[in-house]
Formats: structure tokens, sequence, C-alpha cells
């Protein structure tokens, strides 16, 4: 993917890119402001008895380091509209591109679900009956990653269709023979059969089930709760589905397909393992809110599965810019405008 260079197309809608990226960085300012405050000491949106009160310093941590990392969004929008962007290497932007989206696409569906859900059952839920935030932070935050993902993920599709779009041309019975394919079959089954474990357990959970689960999840079940689990189990699959795809190539599918099946569900089910997997390391915990042995394998293996579609995903582009004919290689002799 490195030794492509990127088409011209972009230049002619400066407007539309202009307005995206200003989305993309506008939204991440009531975000940052609410966690800045927290810092210095406000309370705002945090209502008295909220446990987030309960430890000062890991707080100021915590929100110091979800500070950064919603301030790179900053970064990445300027990396997919500005000319010097195109002069990154592949991996450099394509990483942080499939962590943003892989953190914000269970957002981008799970808020809004609830909020449908909400309307037809009228609110309510479970839970220990402790406050954590007023209910007006969750929405200024979840509508400001949502505009986020819309609009990086609008970008970044703009992005690749112009630098690597000519890689996923055709469908996928029009892929070359290759020589890795034994290997990349291998590797896409193992994939699956990782992706069966979140799966399943997800699926467990969303039925009802408590089974593997701490005392303060339990507690905490809810209408939000079972809308996520069922979406978990959906991403699960979704990463499956779109590695045996790819790597058995038996489809008349475009092979966009299967990439955005991969990119999107290895996303959200690896990173958000991740993330779970950090935050249960903080130390600050209560015992009931611990992660069990069970939790930790399933977020061990989201990012194992995450992992392992990634590098699928990175041994398939790089074959496909090496090899000749359609996929291959485009020529560098582009308009002096296109190379930035």
């Amino acid at each position: 993917m490195t030794q492509t260079s990127p088409a011209p197309a972009a230049a002619g809608r400066p407007g539309a890119l202009a307005l995206l990226r200003a989305l993309a960085i506008t939204a991440t300012l009531p975000y940052i402001a609410l966690k800045t405050a927290w810092i210095a000491g406000s309370r705002i949106g945090i209502p008295d008895g909220s446990p987030l009160l309960e430890h000062r310093a890991t707080m100021i941590v915590a929100n110091g380091v979800t500070i950064l990392m919603d301030s790179a969004v900053v970064v990445i929008a300027l990396l997919l509209t500005r000319p010097w962007g195109r002069r990154v290497p592949a991996w450099l932007l394509v990483l942080p591109v499939w962590v943003a989206s892989g953190l914000l696409l269970p957002i981008m569906t799970g808020y809004p679900t609830q909020l449908v859900v909400g309307l037809f059952r009228g609110g309510g839920g479970g839970g220990d009956g402790k406050p954590f935030l007023d209910e007006w932070v969750f929405g200024v935050v979840y509508g400001g990653f949502t505009v986020q993902g819309l609009a990086l993920g609008t970008l970044f599709a703009l992005y690749a269709r112009d630098r690597w779009g000519h890689l996923w041309q055709g469908t996928l019975r029009d892929l070359p023979k290759s020589p890795t394919a034994p290997a990349l079959r291998v590797t896409a089954v193992l994939a699956s059969l990782l992706a069966v474990v979140p799966a399943v357990a997800h699926l467990v959970w969303a039925t009802g089930s408590t089974a593997g689960l701490n005392a303060a999840r339990i507690a905490d079940r809810d209408g939000p709760f079972y809308i996520m689990e069922a979406f978990n189990v959906l991403f699960a699959v979704v990463a499956a589905a779109g590695v045996l795809l790819l790597a058995f190539r038996r489809s008349a599918l475009p092979l966009a397909v299967p990439l955005v099946l991969a990119w999107c569900g290895s996303g959200a089910s690896g990173c958000w393992g991740g993330w779970l997997s950090i935050a249960s390391m903080t130390g600050a915990q209560k015992v009931s809110e611990q992660p069990t042995p069970t939790m930790v394998v399933i977020y061990g293996v989201q990012m194992l599965l995450g992992a392992l579609v990634v590098t699928l995903g990175g041994y398939f582009f790089s074959e496909r810019a090496a090899a000749p004919g359609p996929g291959g290689p485009v020529p560098s002799a582009l308009p002096s405008g296109a190379r930035g």
C-alpha cells in the first residue's frame, strides 16, 4: 500500500473536505471541554454520590488520557484533508483510523438504538440506583462521538478511494490466484474460530444469563446493556464473515464488501476489548467492579481477533499492491497537484 500514489480526485471537492474536517474537529470540543473542567475540579454533569468522585487522582489521569485520545481526531482529520497527509506512510494513518473507528462504531450504532428503544419502552432499566453522570452528559458526549465518527468515516472513505481505490476494484471472484492463499485461508479460519468465543459469550449475556459477569455488571443490566451485548455479537460475526469471504473468494460480491465487514467488525471487537482491558487495570475498582476471569478472557480474545484480522488485511493489501494488473501499482506519472 505504501507504494501507491494518491489520485487527484480530492482536489475537486475542497469545500466538502473542509466542511467534514470542521465537523470532526468541532465535535471534539464538548468532550474535551467537559474533561478539562473535571480535571480542574469542576463537578459539572457529575451528581452527588457518583463513583467518579471516589478516586480523584485516577479520574484526573483517565480524563487526561481520553483528552489526548479525542484530540487525535483533530490530527487525523488534518491528515485526511491536507496535502502533507498524502505523504504519510499507509500504516501510520490506517492503524489510528482503525482504532478510532473501532472505538466510535459501537457508540454510533448503540446509542441511537438505545434512544429509539427508549422511546417505545419509556426509559427505565436496571442498575443499583447510584448516579454516574447527569443524563445530558451522555447526549452531549455520545452525540459528539457520533458526529466525529460520521465525519471521519466519510473523510477516510474519500481519502482511501483516492489513494488506494484501485486495490479493491472488481469482485471477489476477480481476484487472481495467490501463492499465499493457503496461509490466508488458515488465518481466516483461525480468526473466525476466535470470533466464536466473544460471539457466544455476548449472546449468552444478551439473552439474560449472568454467567461470567461481575457483580457490578449484573446489577447494571438494563436496556442499554442488552443492546450493546447484541451489537457485540454482531461485530464478532461480521469480522468472521469478512475474513472468510476475503480468504475463500467464492462470491460475486464486490471486493469492498468483505473489506468493510472485516474492518468494522475487527475494529469494534478488538479495540473495545483492548479499551476494557486497559480500564480494568486502573486499580481503583471495587471488588464488585473487577472483571471476572471469563471477562478478561473475552477481552483478550477480542484483542487477538482484531490483531489477526489487521495482520491478514496488511498481507492482503501488500500483495495486491505488488501484483501486476488492475490491483497492482498505479503509474507514478500523475499531475503535479496529485503529489501534495
